[in-house]
């Protein structure tokens, strides 16, 4: 299993309420795509910056739902650079 992790930051004045309208707009895209294992949506503890934490069938899948068009959509909405990293899930532990 790929874990991908995607770092952005929201354009300036961006609110909470903003950045949650946004996610929600994208579920049904991203419920869509029989290789996304798990997805999470992250705001940073500023306020501005973001992530998507994505758990992947593998690399190829994470490469194609983030190829160069889809970084290149997303660093003009938010006018800043995509950070994107990619990890072999070793192990999970779950408290809850």
């Amino acid at each position: 299993m790929i874990v991908e992790l995607v770092e952005f930051v929201h354009p300036a004045g961006t609110s909470r309420a903003d950045v949650i309208e946004s996610a929600r707009a994208t579920l049904p895209h991203w419920q869509a795509d029989p290789d996304l294992l798990r997805k999470h949506y992250l705001l940073g503890t500023d306020g501005r910056s973001g992530a998507g934490l994505y758990f992947w069938t593998d690399i190829a899948a994470a490469r194609r739902a983030h190829s160069a068009d889809w970084v290149a959509a997303a660093e003009q909405r938010t006018g800043q650079a995509v950070r994107i990293r990619h990890f072999e899930l070793l192990m999970t532990l779950d408290n809850v």
